[in-house]
């Protein structure tokens, strides 16, 4: 199985990019403008449009408060056999926070193209937030 983390720092408090990360249904405007252009709420679930065009079903497996963690698994995907992924904030101290993003997934040749589109969505979510909290 392929594992994927990434982290970023982002200059605003844990809780204001927490409250981003858990509203599961604007990631096009609160959290990755630009990366994710559309997102259409389904019971359990979300299914998200990319800016490339690409649209995935993501089923929200956890969200947790006290963790700051959310955990989703991309489902009925042409390529992946296996996808489950988290986002989770930590404070880093004098108002900014980490964001950890980590991805599992099956085959192992689809990694560098989820890892790619991770690496664009982390930084509009640096983007996004900075430019909220500026």
């Amino acid at each position: 199985m392929a594992s994927i983390r990434r982290e970023i720092s982002i200059v605003a408090p844990p809780e204001k990019v927490w409250d981003a990360v858990r509203d599961v249904g604007a990631i096009h405007t609160r959290l990755a403008r630009g990366f994710v252009t559309d997102v259409k709420l389904e019971d359990g679930a979300r299914v998200v449009t990319f800016a490339n065009g690409m649209t995935a079903r993501e089923l929200i497996v956890d969200s947790n408060d006290a963790d700051r963690r959310l955990a989703w698994s991309v489902v009925g995907s042409g390529r992946m056999t296996h996808h489950n992924a988290s986002a989770q904030v930590f404070p880093e101290g004098n108002g900014h926070s980490r964001l950890v993003w980590i991805a599992d997934l099956l085959p192992h040749d689809v990694a560098p193209a989820v890892a790619a589109m991770i690496e664009q969505g982390i930084l509009a979510v640096k983007r996004t937030l900075e430019s909220a909290s500026g």
